[in-house]
Parts: structure tokens; C-alpha cells; sequence
């Protein structure tokens, strides 16, 4: 409910020229239908570069690969049916070792290539080999499908090949596709600093793993349908159903993404896995043709990303600066203020509020609005998608909300006024919520813990429902687990997305969490 759930598939972890992992991201590379990629890269606020020095790209230190093999039982290393995610730590292994490998992926007509607005990624990329030898770098990715226009495509049936400018994050695709909560909150973290954390190897593997099964959730659509056009649409959360996974692409009900992913998502786990065995280097590429489906896809959708030479090019930003270098002392005094807090909260009695905090918080913290609630705290996120900084300051203002964010340049907005924005400075979301009920001085009970809608922030109903009127309401929305059926078990249902909670195991624990998180027991 609030962060994925551990990855279905093994993550290797490349950190050396000799490793065994490399030899098998060799194998797999050579053996993968579809491939999903993402990198991280020191965040420029993170950055010590002088404001004199030269534009320069930031230097990609991470660089994820979801890879989906092909079965082919010819082969001892194979893996039947599965995937695998290899995270290559560009900062400790010879970029010259992976170099061609990488080349030859990004060029392979037979390999689809996944990404979520991975043109910037490819030129950060192309930069940082370059600069330590490897010449010309990374120039062309072929074919290639945005999981953007994937989600277009599941959501509108559109069949042209260009899409909105304003398109939705990977997290709020994967929630409505997938039904899983995907935290965003390490994308800031500092990925030049060794070792990375095991919070950080999580999030790297899940934003490459969850491209493969966005596009499995449209493959299967596709294969279904006949083509993407030809049926209307039943929301991106709804897919065939059979009580087998397995039979789900024979049947005409329906049922939320993530069950039908169970008949889509690999069953590969790390012992059946291809051996990892340092000495293997495999004599010659043998994979077998991509099957029709997947390249009626190619032919349909897929596009190319192609680098130019000023799209290798860095550009400055001399407007920027000059602007920053405008700001006068009072104002510098009136943002650093801001952002470590001093004052009344909008909520305080004092300004005729009503003594209950709320707080906004914005997609850089927006894992944070889940944990507030989960302990009773009114936590909002932005009304759009994409909102301007001007939006996320309206609206803050209007619902007499403080705003919350790790976003240091909304500090700067022009429109920003006294006590609106805190700046949170923990990264992990455990941390960010003892701090802001340290800085904010919030009364937590445990009867409070669990009081609030966690997917929308709504209130529950006051009476609880018995199990007929949960099952009556949950029809056509929300599946109930068949073993609740003879429990006396209460529901509650929130009064604003209908949404429906039991206080089973899965609330136990979540319980039992912020008692742990907020010291309830001392």
C-alpha cells in the first residue's frame, strides 16, 4: 500500500570487470527480447561544480537494466520464461567493458527497448562514456517505445504516434497500470555516494523492472484485442480475469492489472536462474526471432532516438544566473527563513484556524503524504499532475495547507509568502515523518494510526459495514478475499473514493509500524 512490493525477478549488482555478473548481463543482453532501461546521476543541487566552470552534462553514475529472456532450452544458462535487472555501477567498473555490449543493444533491431522520456538519460550517458575514452559514445536507440505513448495507448486507443506534451510520472502510471505504489523520493538522493544503500538498489531496480511489465500489461491488451482500437475502454485497472492467471487471456470478465500480470510476470527466481559462473563468456549471439505479436508492435509503434551533435552539447544557462544573481540579501534572509521553518502554521488558532494540521506535499515527497496519513495527519497531494509552482502555491494557500518539499527552487518563487513552504531535509520517508512531526510539534495516538484514507486522504464512514454491505459495495470495484467471508470481521469504506478497509493482517502490521515509527509504546 505504500511502497512496492519486493521485485518477483533476481537484481544483480555489476561493480567489476572480472564479476560474474557481468558475464551473466552478457548472457542476458544476448538472450532478451525486451529490455527496460533508467539511470541516476548526482541530482545538481547535490553538485559542488564552481558557477564558473563551463555546462557540462552531470555524469551518470547508475545504469539500470531490466532484461525480459527469451526462453531457449538449448541453452544450459537459460532461464525459462524470466527476467532479470542488473544495476551497473558506472563508478567502479572499466566503462570500456561495457561499452560495445551496450552499443550493440541500443542498435539491435531484434531488442525492444523501454524507457520513460529516456532521451536525457541517453545524452547524460552518451557524455559520461565519452569522457572516460569511448568514443563517439551512445548516438541512436532502435527500436525504442516510450512508456509514455504506452500508456497513451492503453488509455485512449490512440493510434497515431504523437502524445501530449503533459504526460504523467512513472509513479502515477505504474499505480493506475499496475496497481503499485512506486516512491520517488531517492530520485534526489546523492547516486555518486558509495555504497548505495539497499532503499536506493530498490528504487533503481523497480523503475527498470516496472517499464517490462507497463508494456506486458499493453502486450497482452494488444495480443487480446487484435488491435488497440478495435474494443472500448474499460480503465487502465481492468483486464480479463479467470480464477487461473493462466487463463486470463481467454476470458471476457474483468479484474484490476496486477492480477492479470500474474499470468504475464516471469517465474523466474534466483535458483532457477542461469548459473552465474565467472568463466562463462558466451562464443556467439543465438536468439530466437521476436514473435509476431511483439513485432506488430515494433511496426506500429515504435520510434528511434536519435542524438545529434547539439544535442550532445551542454547548454548554459547564463539567463538563469543572471536572474539568481538579482535576488537581493532580504530576499535570500526571507527564503532561508522559510525554508527551516520559524513561526505559526496557517491552522493555528491565532490566524482563526481550527488547530488540525495539513500539510501539501508535492511529488517530491509524495511517498511523505502517505505515511501522514497512515498516522491521522491531513496530507493532500497536488490537484494536477504536473502542477506550475504557482498552482502548488494556490492551493496550499487556499486550503490553508503548509507545502511541503525537497524542491529547493520553489524556495525562490516570487509568490512564495512567509510560513507556506518547509523544506524536508531527511530523504527516507521513516525520517521525513519524524521530522515534520518533530518540527511542527504534531500530537500522535495510536488511535489515530490507520483514521485516514491512505490512497486519497478522505475520512471513513462512521458506522462500519458488515460484510453484505462491504460485498454490495465493492461490486464492479474492489475484490474482497474470499477468506473474510466467515470472520467477523468490520469494514470501513472512505467517504470520498469508496475505497474499502478491514482491520486484517496487512492493517495489524501497518499498525504495529508507526507505533514502532512514532515510539507510541514508550
Amino acid at each position: 500500500m505504500e511502497s512496492p512490493p519486493s521485485l518477483p525477478v533476481p537484481t544483480h549488482l555489476v561493480t567489476s570487470g572480472d564479476s560474474p555478473e557481468l558475464s551473466l548481463l552478457r548472457w542476458a543482453l544476448q538472450n532478451s527480447s525486451i529490455v527496460g532501461l533508467d539511470a541516476e546521476w548526482k541530482p545538481s543541487h547535490l553538485s559542488s561544480r564552481p558557477a564558473s566552470a563551463p555546462p557540462s552534462f552531470p555524469a551518470v553514475t547508475l545504469l539500470q537494466i531490466a532484461c525480459r529472456i527469451i526462453p531457449h532450452p538449448s541453452s544450459e544458462f537459460s532461464c525459462s520464461d524470466g527476467s532479470m535487472v542488473f544495476l551497473v555501477d558506472l563508478l567502479s567498473i572499466p566503462l570500456s567493458l561495457v561499452y560495445e555490449i551496450l552499443k550493440t543493444m541500443f542498435a539491435d533491431p531484434n531488442v525492444l527497448k523501454l524507457g520513460f522520456r529516456f532521451k536525457q538519460d541517453l545524452k547524460f550517458l552518451s557524455s559520461t562514456f565519452c569522457l572516460h575514452g569511448c568514443d563517439p559514445g551512445f548516438d541512436k536507440v532502435e527500436p525504442f517505445l516510450d512508456i509514455t505513448s504506452v500508456y497513451h495507448l492503453l488509455k485512449h486507443h490512440n493510434i497515431c504516434k504523437r502524445f501530449p506534451k503533459d504526460t504523467k510520472s512513472l509513479a502515477t502510471i505504474c499505480e493506475e497500470v499496475l496497481d503499485i505504489s512506486l516512491s520517488k523520493e531517492l530520485q534526489t538522493s546523492d547516486w555518486s555516494f558509495r555504497p548505495l544503500n539497499e532503499e536506493q538498489l530498490s528504487y533503481a531496480a523497480a523503475d527498470a523492472y516496472y517499464l517490462l511489465e507497463i508494456f506486458a500489461v499493453f502486450q497482452r491488451k494488444f495480443f487480446i484485442e487484435g488491435s488497440i482500437a478495435s474494443n472500448a475502454v474499460v480503465g487502465l485497472t481492468e483486464i480479463l480475469e479467470d480464477s487461473e492467471p493462466s487463463n486470463n487471456v481467454l476470458r471476457t470478465k474483468f479484474c484490476k492489472a496486477s492480477d492479470m500480470i500474474k499470468s504475464s510476470v516471469l517465474k523466474c527466481h534466483l535458483s532457477n536462474c542461469p548459473a552465474i559462473t565467472p568463466t562463462f563468456v558466451p562464443s556467439h549471439k543465438s536468439v530466437p526471432s521476436l514473435d509476431e505479436c511483439i513485432l506488430t508492435i515494433i511496426r506500429k509503434y515504435s520510434e528511434r532516438i536519435v542524438l545529434t551533435e547539439s544535442d550532445k552539447k551542454p547548454t548554459g544557462s547564463r539567463r538563469k544566473g543572471k536572474r539568481q544573481s538579482s535576488v537581493s540579501k532580504k530576499s535570500k534572509a526571507h527564503l532561508e527563513i522559510d525554508g527551516n521553518w520559524q513561526g505559526l502554521a496557517p491552522w493555528d488558532s491565532s490566524f482563526g484556524g481550527d488547530g488540525c494540521p495539513r500539510f501539501l506535499c508535492d511529488i517530491m515527497v509524495e511517498g511523505l503524504a502517505k505515511h501522514l496519513r497512515c498516522v491521522g495527519i491531513d496530507a493532500a497531494i497536488p490537484s494536477s499532475k504536473k502542477p506550475e509552482p504557482r498552482q502548488l502555491l494556490d492551493q496550499a494557500h487556499r486550503e490553508k495547507r503548509i507545502l511541503l518539499t525537497r524542491d529547493s527552487k520553489l524556495l525562490k518563487h516570487q509568490y512564495v509568502i512567509e510560513n507556506q513552504i518547509y523544506m524536508v531535509k531527511s530523504l527516507l520517508k521513516n525520517d521525513q515523518l519524524l521530522e515534520v512531526i518533530k518540527t511542527f510539534q504534531l500530537k500522535i495516538t495510536e488511535e489515530q494510526l490507520m483514521s485516514r484514507c491512505t490512497k486519497c486522504n478522505g475520512r471513513f464512514i462512521q458506522k462500519p459495514l458488515t460484510i453484505e454491505e462491504a460485498i454490495a459495495a465493492s461490486k464492479g470495484f474492489q475484490v474482497i478475499p474470499n477468506c473474510l467471508f466467515n470472520r467477523a470481521i468490520e469494514f470501513w469504506q472512505c467517504t470520498d473514493c469508496k475505497q474499502l478497509y478491514w482491520e486484517g493482517t496487512q492493517y495489524q502490521n501497518a499498525v504495529q509500524k508507526f507505533v514502532t515509527i512514532c515510539k507510541l509504546s514508550d
